[in-house]
């Protein structure tokens, strides 16, 4: 919540639920944990309105970009964190709330790497309605917003080009 509340504020939008803030933001989280679903909760950024963009790095952390303005801040979490809840909130057992305790007390600075950054943005990541669709020449499926890979002059789906996390049977 933190992050997320940290970011909006780094970028200049103050309630993301106003109708004129949705289109101006979009989040890049890197990780798949709940951190992102924190993240969505509070911003209203979603994979589905492609405000919310995934990078699978595994770290904990996201940029925040206002659309309007170009401001970008990525935000990653510390480490460092952790081992500090213990020491703020030395005489509780259970590690989930001494977090927990620790982290509301702490600073921002001292839960969060913040960094000023640039972040170019191709037209097919905008949201909005789809502004490429291309055809698969060996199974025929649409695919859109420059997701398609070419062999040679041959447009594939990326599952075509054998990039795909399934296997057929």
């Amino acid at each position: 919540v933190r992050m997320a509340m940290l970011g909006l504020r780094l970028v200049g939008i103050e309630d993301p639920d106003e109708k004129d803030n949705r289109k101006k933001l979009i989040v890049y989280v890197e990780i798949d944990r709940c951190a992102t679903d924190v993240i969505q909760s509070v911003t209203g950024c979603r994979l589905g309105r492609r405000s919310l963009k995934y990078k699978d790095f595994g770290i904990n952390a996201a940029t925040f970009l206002n659309l309007d303005t170009g401001k970008a801040f990525r935000i990653v979490s510390t480490e460092e964190s952790r081992a500090l809840a213990d020491t703020l909130i030395p005489g509780e057992n259970d590690p989930y709330k001494r977090q927990l305790q620790g982290y509301q007390r702490m600073s921002d600075e001292d839960l969060f790497r913040v960094e000023p950054v640039e972040v170019p943005i191709a037209e097919t990541e905008m949201p909005g309605p789809t502004k490429k669709k291309a055809t698969c020449a060996r199974c025929g499926q649409v695919v859109r917003d420059g997701r398609e890979v070419y062999d040679g002059d041959e447009v594939l789906c990326r599952p075509c080009a054998g990039e795909g996390y399934f296997v057929k049977i």
